[in-house]
């Protein structure tokens, strides 16, 4: 039986890992990517960009699933719209999960959420929509993090940890137990975040705004 033809709404680095992790999977077929109207015909990883966001409604006659594959660091605006659009059109926009990763059975993870190589994601976790766990995360027991959020390679919540809707937590940083970080905020890579963090807030360790 052949697999599922799978689109993916963004062509630039971040695609990349996402190919790479869905190749690993082997549940979809990769039809090509939609990018910008500069980028028609350019290849990624052998996968050509197919389409532009225009095209959405004709390429949902031929694929039923898609994945958001845009990156997200000091914005997750592009990512939503992309995501909201697609789920408008009835695109299905599955769970793909690394074969490497460790997705705890007590875990919940939303649609459109990818788990990349190496990450874990333990029991109670609850993870929303449309989310980005990326190479090597860590996410402890009973965390949470909401829709539209990346979690940045090597990154590590303990325990109880919440990370609100369409934050990100850069590379290698620690958050400390049952702390919460807000909505829409950005923590720097390779800190040590021992306290809340308000709604918008910027984080370097330094100061927060």
């Amino acid at each position: 039986m052949s697999k599922p033809g799978i689109i993916l709404i963004g062509a630039g680095g971040h695609a990349h890992s996402c190919i790479d992790v869905i190749e690993h999977q082997g549940h979809y077929q990769i039809a090509g990517l939609v990018g910008m109207a500069h980028e028609m015909h350019d290849k990624h990883l052998g996968y050509p960009v197919i389409a532009t966001d225009d095209d959405l409604p004709q390429l949902l006659k031929e694929y039923n699933y898609a994945l958001i594959s845009l990156g997200q660091i000091l914005s997750p605006g592009s990512r939503i719209r992309l995501y909201l659009q697609a789920v408008k059109l009835g695109f299905q926009l599955p769970v793909i999960i690394a074969p490497t990763a460790y997705v705890s059975r007590h875990a919940t993870l939303g649609s459109g959420t990818i788990v990349m190589h190496g990450a874990i994601v333990n029991a109670g976790v609850r993870v929303g929509e449309n989310c980005i766990i990326n190479n090597r995360s860590l996410l402890e027991h009973d965390s949470a993090v909401e829709d539209h959020c990346h979690i940045s390679t090597g990154a590590i919540l303990n325990g109880g940890v919440t990370i609100g809707k369409g934050s990100f937590v850069g590379s290698g940083t620690v958050i400390k137990e049952c702390v919460k970080i807000g909505e829409g905020c950005v923590i720097g890579m390779g800190l040590s975040v021992r306290s809340n963090q308000a709604d918008h807030s910027r984080y370097t360790g330094k100061s927060s705004s």
